[in-house]
């Protein structure tokens, strides 16, 4: 069977330089071909990407429009501003095209929740870019974690703190000024604790607090929020996600986004899994885990990098190929734990229930 055929709609940095070069192999000899999934193209709303797609060897569609009516296209990878989402998802699944989205499915549940019946109306496969999960070092903690290796578990802490907002630049984007576009830091990286929490831990969240953090900068969103969740196995889990932190410098942000997960017979400590990094060896840190048993310490490195975009993207073109869709359900289970913190927050930290 012939490779699943996507465009792009939308071409900012991450989706060039994330998606394009590294998830679709578009930068071969650093990352390697991607199989069963090929790009054949891209938009976006700046004309002046036409140049960047161009040179990468895609076709330039004048608007997403054209993306769509173009019968060769197989399915669809948005990558716009979160706001977005929903109108260009739920056009390309009207228009009969398999749809990936950047995080977030939508930037509310009740669109995403849309796109989910509709996806299953149309037996369109439909899938968000979770892609921490096909960290390698990510995957490493789950099957650790359920062989035992910690003993019983009872507690994890995920980490996701850093400096943004602080110039007027990052102060206007929409991360940081636009509650609507589920900016600030609960929209943007406490959604990454969620879905890395239930993949490693194998259960699913049932429960959700959260209280904001004392405002010290000049931005409309959340500076920043503490996150407390349960997962259906009972074991509770923290989140902690700030703009604010300036946490030294680069080295010391990018090695603080990781996790610990605490079990009575050991502690299992990652350094920069949760971010955009597969393990090669240009990248500005070393991922890590580390297993401490209280006797020994036990470190775990990338052997053999595995591109984690790829993986997403290889995963949506097999469910394709095998004509096995994705509901999309799991970027729809993020974004009511999203707001389920928001609710929270703005209730005085009350305990929300998530179904």
């Amino acid at each position: 069977m012939e490779d699943i055929k996507y465009a792009l709609i939308g071409f900012g940095g991450i989706a060039e330089n994330r998606i394009a070069k590294e998830g679709f192999g578009c930068d071969v000899e650093r990352v390697g071909t991607l199989s069963l999934g090929r790009l054949v193209g891209a938009t976006d709303i700046n004309q002046k990407r036409k140049s960047a797609v161009e040179a990468l060897g895609l076709k330039w569609y004048k608007n997403a429009d054209a993306v769509l009516a173009d019968k060769n296209i197989d399915a669809v990878f948005v990558a716009t501003n979160n706001i977005t989402h929903f109108e260009i998802a739920r056009a390309a699944l009207e228009a009969g095209k398999h749809v990936l989205v950047e995080k977030p499915l939508a930037a509310t549940s009740e669109d995403a929740a849309k796109l989910v019946k509709l996806a299953k109306e149309k037996r369109l496969s439909l899938s968000v870019d979770h892609m921490m999960t096909k960290n390698v070092l990510n995957h490493k903690a789950r099957l650790l974690v359920k062989r035992g290796r910690l003993g019983t578990v009872n507690d994890a802490c995920f980490h996701m703190e850093f400096a943004f907002g602080y110039d007027s630049a990052e102060a206007a984007s929409w991360r940081c000024s636009n509650w609507d576009e589920m900016g600030g830091p609960i929209g943007d990286v406490a959604s990454h604790c969620f879905y890395l929490a239930e993949y490693i831990l194998n259960s699913k969240i049932t429960s959700v607090c959260a209280v904001y953090y004392p405002k010290t900068m000049a931005i409309k969103v959340e500076d920043g929020a503490y996150i407390r969740f349960t997962l259906a196995n009972g074991i509770t889990c923290s989140a902690k996600v700030a703009f604010n932190e300036l946490r030294g410098g680069a080295g010391g942000t990018l090695s603080n986004l990781g996790f610990e997960i605490y079990g009575d017979q050991g502690v299992l400590r990652s350094y920069g899994t949760m971010f955009q990094f597969s393990g090669y060896a240009d990248e500005p840190i070393r991922m890590r885990l580390e297993l401490d048993t209280f006797e020994k310490q036990q470190k775990f490195h990338v052997r053999k990098p595995e591109n984690i975009y790829q993986g997403v993207i290889y995963e949506h073109a097999v469910s394709i190929m095998r004509e096995r869709a994705m509901s999309g359900k799991d970027g729809l289970r993020n974004v009511l734990l999203c707001e389920a913190a928001h609710k929270s927050a703005r209730n005085g930290g009350k305990v929300v229930e998530v179904k």
